[in-house]
């Protein structure tokens, strides 16, 4: 009798294990078939196989659309060299005796401080405007005290 009451201890322990590891198995089956219909986006994809294609094509389009991107981010880096991105304007009078500073220069360079100055002399009989061009920061005309502050503020120039 003993022996038979030791059998059906042990076999109900042995079945109470075997349930809580069935209960447990059931649990963790559920989560993944829970995670794999994600992933196979509820039943309209039938093969893991669509999943990486599927993966591979949107791979592809974004490394097309990122070689795309810094072709654009070259080209705009190339214009960015020759446009006009230092300013500076200096306002003077050239003659002490009349008038207020209504003569001024503009300097206007690249990056690689080419460009051009605009000077406009207010004299009393009108208004005369001098352009020079400049080139690597060297004018090719010879500038006058103005025009030269006006162009080493432009060179200077950090905005």
């Amino acid at each position: 009798m003993d022996i038979i009451l030791i059998s059906l201890i042990t076999s109900g322990i042995v079945v109470l294990v075997l349930v809580v590891i069935n209960v447990f198995l059931f649990v963790y089956s559920y989560k993944a078939n829970k995670k794999i219909d994600i992933l196979l986006e509820k039943g309209k994809i039938k093969d893991f196989k669509d999943i990486l294609l599927s993966q591979k094509e949107r791979n592809d389009g974004l490394e097309k659309k990122i070689e795309d991107a810094f072709s654009k981010i070259k080209n705009l880096e190339g214009i960015c060299e020759t446009t006009i991105r230092k300013t500076s304007v200096v306002r003077f009078n050239p003659f002490n005796d009349m008038g207020g500073n209504q003569s001024f220069c503009i300097a206007m360079l690249d990056d690689k401080n080419n460009g051009f100055l605009i000077s406009s002399l207010f004299v009393k009989d009108g208004n005369r405007v001098y352009t020079k061009t400049i080139k690597q920061g060297k004018p090719d005309y010879t500038l006058s005290n103005e025009e030269l502050e006006a162009l080493t503020k432009a060179i200077n120039y950090h905005g």
